[in-house]
């Protein structure tokens, strides 16, 4: 792991593996080469020495870092912001408003991911540092961020996956920087020319309707380039699109099935890995696939967002 260079996306943009999990290819650093370098999602605090070092290896100081932006608050996003920031002496954490609070006091948020992840928690998320309110510079929907002449990111609310997440547009290269809302890209996959693309669908904001309508908006920005937390960059735009939209209608389906048998999560996390499995068993993926770690994780904390979802639907 310690040897992984960052990866050149184009002349501006590098992507980091901060080997979330201790996992490669499952959650990256963005950074963003402009006058004012820019970094987007840290990633949990123990992916902090590897953007330490990536910065290091393309030439950065952490001084010149000047904005960190986290597209959600989830600890697996910006768990590391402010153990990051600590070392970032010139750099200000950039955040949804519903998000703020949230890194300057992240209790609620470390006791929710506590409460999904279990024992192994301090091992993936610790330490988890508050981020000073006077380094925390809210971004709604539609605001902008000049980070050089040529280049003025702007953030569109992207709801869905989180109701705290926002989503990143470089006009430079026609990207978007998309979190979680619409989805996980599988580079496992991709590497052996399998484009594969599932929502994520975590508790305990995840809607389906705002999900579907990020979606369809960010349809409508005709983009050359999704940036996904995890992990990568596709121009395979309108097919990432279509995909994540139809496991969405497909995830939903059965979690509505389970919960009118009167199941739980744990039943619909293996019908959902289930189906995956049979689609992908179809383009030639064995079972034991070392992807399946991943997509077995997800899909355990994708089954309790749909869960959750759904019952308090009924209410």
């Amino acid at each position: 792991m310690e040897d992984k260079k960052p990866i050149q996306l184009d002349e501006r943009i590098y992507l980091m593996d901060g080997f979330d999990l201790g996992v490669p290819e499952r959650t990256g650093t963005y950074v963003i080469d402009e006058n004012e370098l820019t970094l987007v999602e840290t990633g949990p605090s123990p992916s902090v020495k590897y953007i330490k070092k990536g910065l290091h290896e393309l030439g950065f100081s952490l001084e010149q870092v000047t904005y960190i932006i986290v597209t959600h608050v989830h600890l697996d996003h910006a768990g590391g912001a402010g153990l990051l920031l600590k070392e970032c002496p010139n750099a200000t954490v950039i955040v949804h408003p519903r998000g703020a609070r949230h890194l300057a006091d992240p209790k609620k948020l470390a006791a929710g991911a506590r409460g999904v992840y279990g024992e192994s928690f301090s091992e993936l998320f610790d330490p988890i540092i508050p981020v000073p309110e006077d380094r925390l510079l809210v971004k709604g929907d539609g605001d902008t961020l000049p980070i050089s002449e040529s280049c003025t990111l702007k953030f569109f609310d992207t709801p869905g996956h989180a109701k705290h997440h926002f989503s990143i547009y470089d006009p430079v290269s026609y990207g978007l920087f998309t979190g979680d809302t619409v989805g996980v890209r599988y580079q496992q996959l991709i590497d052996e020319g399998i484009d594969f693309f599932l929502p994520s669908t975590s508790p305990n904001h995840f809607d389906p309707d705002a999900m579907y309508a990020s979606i369809n908006r960010i349809r409508q920005m005709h983009l050359d380039r999704i940036y996904y937390g995890h992990f990568g960059m596709t121009e395979k735009v309108d097919k990432a699109l279509d995909q994540v939209s139809e496991w969405l209608d497909i995830f939903v389906g059965i979690g509505e099935e389970v919960v009118s048998e009167g199941k739980g999560y744990d039943v619909l996390a293996s019908r959902m890995l289930e189906q995956v499995k049979g689609e992908l068993s179809m383009k030639g993926v064995h079972t034991d696939h070392d992807v399946y770690v991943v997509i077995n994780l997800d899909m355990q904390v994708s089954a309790l967002g749909i869960i959750d979802y759904l019952k308090k639907k009924k209410q």
